[in-house]
């Protein structure tokens, strides 16, 4: 089967947001868009007062339109539509997978707050696949200035750990920066030894091990560099916590890619605290990767 781009939808604004971040990727990637409606009122439960067939015939109308819209947008685009029944989560991650492809959802704004509410749907699809995971926010109301200027140069951002360069996050990031011709902004954040106590002798312990650690990050980014010369990688080792700087570094970029770390057993649904943070409050896509 040939693979395609997995989106689920369910008629909120930020699906729909989804469904339109998921066509043109799935555009740049050159292969199909999948989108899928998952039915919870067709299992075994029953829902009082709702008549399945008025549930269905309202699905297969919501596919349809979503599925229209696509079309117009990206008329080359191959697009097909899958009405599920049973838990949203296992039903999307288990499309995404039979499509051997990437998975996108939609996210909830907080409000006046700029940022994600991550609901138990898109935690159990970040926490049980290994496919990466891409959530997507509902536009914001858009500039009354129609003079805004766009920014110069478009951006991927990925947060790089130094203790150990993971391969699939990389890999993906790397990836996505050429599918848009984008540059690539490869951030890691790092901190003095917190023994450190005197502000003078912190700033003289911040001279002496930045050049180390930007040569680190050079020298662990190298074979990737390599493998994709035409991907403008900008470097940028930073004094600070990673969430607040990727969350900084995120404004007017295209997408933010963390990644999440393969448990099993109790601590399965626990994604660590800086992609915890920053699934919930960045105001652009966020790519989630699982890696070992």
């Amino acid at each position: 089967m040939s693979r395609s781009v997995t989106v689920g939808v369910d008629g909120s604004p930020e699906s729909v947001a989804a469904a339109r971040w998921a066509a043109q990727e799935a555009r740049l990637r050159g292969v199909p868009l999948r989108l899928v409606f998952v039915d919870e009122w067709n299992g075994t439960a029953t829902v009082p007062g709702v008549d399945p067939e008025v549930g269905r015939r309202w699905a297969e109308e919501l596919l349809g339109e979503v599925a229209e819209a696509v079309r117009r947008g990206h008329p080359a685009l191959e697009v097909e539509t899958r009405r599920l029944s049973g838990r949203p989560a296992t039903a999307l991650v288990g499309e995404a997978a039979e499509a051997a492809g990437l998975l996108v959802l939609g996210s909830r704004g907080l409000g006046s707050v700029r940022g994600f509410l991550l609901g138990s749907v898109g935690m159990a699809a970040i926490s049980t696949t290994e496919r990466a995971v891409v959530l997507v926010r509902a536009p914001e109301a858009p500039p009354t200035d129609q003079n805004v200027p766009e920014p110069a140069s478009r951006s991927v951002v990925v947060g790089v750990d130094l203790d150990q360069f993971f391969a699939p996050l990389l890999d993906f990031a790397f990836q996505e920066a050429a599918y848009r011709g984008d540059r690539l902004l490869a951030l890691h954040a790092w901190s003095t030894p917190p023994v450190v106590r005197d502000a003078s002798a912190l700033v003289a312990a911040e001279r002496e091990i930045a050049p180390d650690v930007a040569r680190r990050l050079t020298q662990g980014l190298t074979p990737w560099r390599e493998r994709f010369p035409s991907v403008e990688l900008v470097e940028r080792p930073c004094v600070g916590g990673p969430a607040r700087l990727l969350l900084q570094a995120a404004a007017g970029a295209d997408l933010v890619v963390v990644g999440r770390r393969v448990r099993k057993g109790v601590l399965a649904m626990h994604i660590g605290s800086v992609t915890h943070a920053v699934v919930h409050h960045c105001a652009v896509p966020v790519a989630v990767v699982a890696h070992e």
